[in-house]
């Protein structure tokens, strides 16, 4: 095996301890996990009132309530489902989801996805820690403190940084730990939060609601999907690693996408009743989700919705940076686990105290830059999914880690085919931070095809779609023949 394994001798699994497990195969005596743990992470890492807010964006594509609805339980389930397929690789190979993907693009040609998805990681979760900090702030604000004092913007970076580079160092056995109790402490809250908001829905406001055309139900099912589970799939076999070989395909996806999508399904609803009763706070939400949502609450209740918008962001976070750790790791950088971890909360950090203390005008241009890089990992994981479907058998290890063995150094047709549908898809999207990222408005160059950058299915996305199902379906047919000799050898 070659020396990027990253080997070394693996610690008795405990919560207490940390996980020195890089990117090589889990041992057999550690593969202990059943389908159902995988509920925990997913479960915790997406029961966020942050959630709510989706609905505000969800009715921003000029929807009604009940295209809203459809679009926003069959967005959340499918693209869960889509996570959970790739769940699947982790149980058969046992490693780390970019380290799996390997099988399709080849050792080295995998460090192509492979940087995108750990910049896409890094992006996403430095957002959430930003969220959180913000979040803080906001509710102390409304509490009657000062939430734009210097000391406790510090000391809330300080803190968010440390819960998520703690949590991502000590690693998985760790988080799963963690997981499994935020769920409860989470839940419980969001549950008190949506009984005590329940006066606020004006049932007859939300009805009156026009229906909107398909070119808007598309637009807000692409982005439903994106900002849920495809927003996840490029760590989801990460979790599934530790599964028994012989664990039940059908139950990994089930559990994965029971896990994922229970929480966000409830939430999503009841935020579209939510900002369909009053536009204001719609309108609102788009500008400060978590202070919006806190208003609606009596002042006993702030501290503990605080602290779980918090919790829940920062379980995301968690998730993120312990699988870039494990991404940047996969390609080439020869250093341990813990601390790829530990780096890559370092970048999280700076990049959260820039944002808070530094620039006014980052988040638009960072969001901007992450949703431009949706594209190619949308189209990755549609050859990943077409690639892990194809196959009928566990991966060979060793050729995971030898650019000699059957899975090659360089799969061109893979490269190819993210290469050409990222080129398509990003035709087909807009970018939707014109003003604040001008550099970034080269997006869109397709939409002539549909009627143009200002027609209806301008702002539907359809470049992440035709990208994901583009890329699968090229995979399906074009490496058929290939993985059946890699199987053979």
């Amino acid at each position: 095996m070659s020396t990027d394994s990253n080997t070394q001798s693996s610690a008795k699994p405990s919560s207490l301890t940390i996980e020195h497990t890089g990117i090589e195969i889990v041992p057999e005596s550690e593969r202990t996990a059943k389908p159902r743990d995988l509920f925990w992470p997913w479960f915790a890492a997406n029961v966020s009132v942050f959630g709510m807010s989706y609905g505000s964006f969800v009715l921003g594509f000029g929807i009604s309530f009940w295209q809203a609805t459809v679009v926003s339980i069959v967005g959340i389930v499918v693209s869960f489902l889509l996570c959970g397929l790739i769940a699947i690789a982790g149980k058969r190979g046992s490693a780390p989801t970019m380290v799996l993907s390997r099988a399709a693009f080849g050792v080295h040609g995998q460090k192509v996805p492979g940087i995108v998805s750990w910049l896409t990681s890094i992006g996403w979760e430095t957002f959430l820690a930003i969220m959180a900090v913000l979040a803080t702030a906001t509710v102390i604000t409304q509490l009657g403190g000062d939430g734009e004092s210097i000391a406790l913007r510090i000391i809330a970076t300080v803190i968010v940084a440390a819960l998520i580079v703690a949590a991502s160092v000590l690693g998985y056995h760790t988080i799963m730990k963690l997981q499994s109790l935020l769920t409860w402490v989470t839940g419980a809250v969001t549950i008190l939060y949506i009984i005590l908001a329940i006066p606020h829905i004006d049932l007859a406001a939300v009805a009156s609601l026009p229906r909107g055309s398909m070119g808007q139900v598309i637009g807000a099912l692409v982005m439903v999907m994106t900002g849920f589970g495809l927003g996840w799939i490029n760590i989801a076999a990460d979790w599934s690693r530790y599964q028994k070989r012989t664990a039940s395909d059908g139950a990994i996806v089930a559990w994965n996408t029971i896990g994922g999508a229970a929480a966000p399904v409830i939430l999503v609803i009841f935020g579209l009743l939510l900002a369909g009763s009053d536009p204001a706070l719609a309108a609102e939400i788009s500008f400060d989700p978590i202070g919006a949502l806190a208003k609606l609450l009596p002042v006993w209740v702030l501290v503990p919705f605080l602290l779980t918008a918090v919790l829940a962001l920062v379980s995301g976070a968690v998730l993120g940076i312990y699988s870039s750790g494990l991404t940047l790791i996969s390609l080439g950088i020869r250093i341990a686990r813990p601390a790829a971890a530990g780096i890559d909360g370092l970048i999280l950090t700076l990049g959260t105290i820039w944002v808070v203390f530094v620039s006014d005008d980052f988040l638009g241009p960072f969001q901007s830059f992450l949703i431009t890089l949706g594209v190619p990992l949308a189209a990755w994981a549609g050859i990943l999914i077409a690639d892990i479907l194809r196959r009928r058998k566990d991966y060979d290890e060793n050729a995971l880690f030898d650019a000699r063995g059957r899975y090659g150094s360089w799969d061109w047709v893979s490269i190819g085919t993210m290469v050409v549908a990222s080129i398509i898809g990003w035709g087909f999207v807009v970018n939707g931070f014109a003003d604040a990222a001008p550099w970034n408005n080269w997006q869109g160059y397709l939409l002539g095809l549909v009627g143009g950058k200002e027609g209806e299915w301008a702002y539907a996305n359809l470049g992440v779609f035709f990208a994901l199902v583009l890329s699968f379906v090229v995979t399906w047919f074009a490496r058929a023949g290939k993985i059946r000799q890699q199987e053979a050898a």
